[in-house]
């Protein structure tokens, strides 16, 4: 099975290479069009600011490449939010695939810090996404921008307000955590990602 990760202008890329290579898979790190739309699996990973990075990825074409793909994705982090419609970070305009936006934590008291860091549990879990998950798994979390709750949500999880942990759409599957440092909970989500029947 080829596994292709895109490489971007993006922080954090080479945590999900470890990551899968403790299931003992062997991905492939690319920012090649024909390497990833050829792949079996392709996660989209990352840390960095919206705007700057969808410069990046309409730059390379990576952009119409990502949309345009047909089997399973992962969007992790900032590749969740750039699936999206749009980011209010640098008012940018995403990619699309998630018709909803992307809206910045605003502290509702004193101790709310922004960005929201560390473990926080799942709730409302629904897809084989989250197959052998339990409700109430802490999965570990850096973000001070988030995704409302809506249709496509398959798990959700709240600082300061309810938000989308992660959602769904088609072949298209997004987790605003971070799984490759989520311990065994995380490599269970990215088993069961790399298990999935595609469709």
């Amino acid at each position: 099975m080829l596994v292709a990760i895109v490489k971007y202008n993006a922080g954090n890329i080479y945590s999900v290479d470890y990551g899968l290579k403790r299931l003992g898979i062997e991905p492939v790190v690319t920012a090649d069009p024909e390497t990833i739309q050829r792949a079996d699996r392709v996660v989209f990973p990352g840390q960095g600011e919206a705007g700057t990075t969808m410069q990046y990825l309409r730059a390379h074409r990576l952009d119409k490449v990502i949309a345009g793909l047909r089997q399973p994705v992962l969007g992790i982090c900032i590749g969740m939010q750039l699936l999206c419609k749009s980011s209010e970070e640098g008012n940018t305009q995403c990619l699309n695939v998630f018709d909803v936006p992307v809206l910045k934590f605003k502290p509702a008291r004193h101790e709310n810090k922004v960005p929201h860091i560390g473990w926080n549990s799942l709730t409302d879990l629904r897809s084989n996404l989250y197959r052998n998950i339990t409700q109430g798994e802490f999965v570990y979390f850096v973000h001070s921008y988030y995704v409302p709750l809506n249709s496509n949500t398959i798990a959700s999880s709240e600082y300061i307000l309810p938000f989308s942990a992660s959602m769904q759409k088609d072949n298209f599957y997004a987790t605003q955590f971070h799984p490759e440092k989520s311990g065994k909970t995380g490599e269970q989500i990215l088993k069961n990602f790399i298990e999935l029947q595609n469709k």
